[in-house]
């Protein structure tokens, strides 16, 4: 590579450091060699790429900016227009008269064109046609497959702790319930009678989730009831003979 291409590159990639968003990025993977660089993108929201992050290597090749770079897919990515090998269909990494090429464009301007592609495939000779008949006559169908990718491939074991903390505690306490057959168990809490009122026992450290709410009666029975039934017969229980205390379970709905 020569001066004045090392030159423009670096100055390309000081614009990504200065870039108010994520949504692309790029920088090199030696800073001796500025030829091989590394570049990502996230997937734009209301896309079956959202949420996940892409990998890409480009090459600069030695007429750059006379020739477009050389950019493919690192990430394996479910596209009309990109191949398994991550090969990107595009005019814009083409040079005349068969592309759109042109000196003035520049790295950062490209990887925002190929996400403007990601979510709107190009219908001119698509690399993957049986991708782009299911796109154009079955779209409920490729955007299932092409989320099922993004979330296999491009959503980082980070990413996907980072969205299980901005869930709700309840659904998160649902997943946690998850076993092993995919179906769902409902929490149980323990209900243990006041051991204060009952005998003063010292074994109540049980390690489980405690409720001070009154146990619930039967259906069409009055609570205040059943709280009443309950005290009366720890009144009915001889002192120094307290007997081992019931644990109730109520199950949330």
């Amino acid at each position: 590579m020569n001066n004045i291409n090392k030159s423009r590159i670096k100055k390309e990639l000081e614009m990504f450091l200065s870039l108010p968003s994520s949504e692309i990025y790029c920088s090199a993977l030696n800073d001796e060699r500025l030829d091989n660089l590394s570049a990502q993108i996230t997937g734009a929201s209301g896309t079956p790429y959202e949420g996940g992050t892409f990998k890409l290597e480009i090459q600069i090749p030695d007429r750059y900016p006379f020739e477009p770079p050389r950019i493919r897919f690192i990430t394996p990515i479910y596209h009309p227009n990109i191949d398994p090998d991550g090969r990107i269909c595009m005019d814009t990494l083409k040079i005349p008269p068969k592309g759109t090429w042109r000196p003035f464009l520049n790295i950062s301007t490209v990887l925002m064109m190929i996400r403007v592609l990601m979510g709107e495939p190009g219908s001119e000779d698509p690399l993957m046609t049986d991708i782009w008949q299911e796109f154009k006559y079955d779209y409920k169908t490729y955007a299932a497959k092409a989320k099922e990718w993004t979330r296999l491939y491009a959503v980082t074991e980070s990413d996907s702790q980072h969205k299980n903390v901005k869930q709700p505690l309840e659904m998160r306490e649902s997943n946690a319930l998850r076993d092993a057959s995919g179906s769902e168990t409902r929490p149980t809490l323990k209900l243990k009678l006041s051991s204060k009122e009952v005998c003063n026992s010292s074994s109540d450290k049980t390690g489980v989730l405690e409720s001070t709410q009154p146990p619930q009666g039967p259906v069409g029975t009055d609570n205040n009831t059943a709280t009443k039934e309950v005290q009366g017969n720890q009144e009915n229980w001889p002192a120094g003979n307290c007997p081992e205390r019931k644990k109730r379970k109520l199950r949330l709905h």
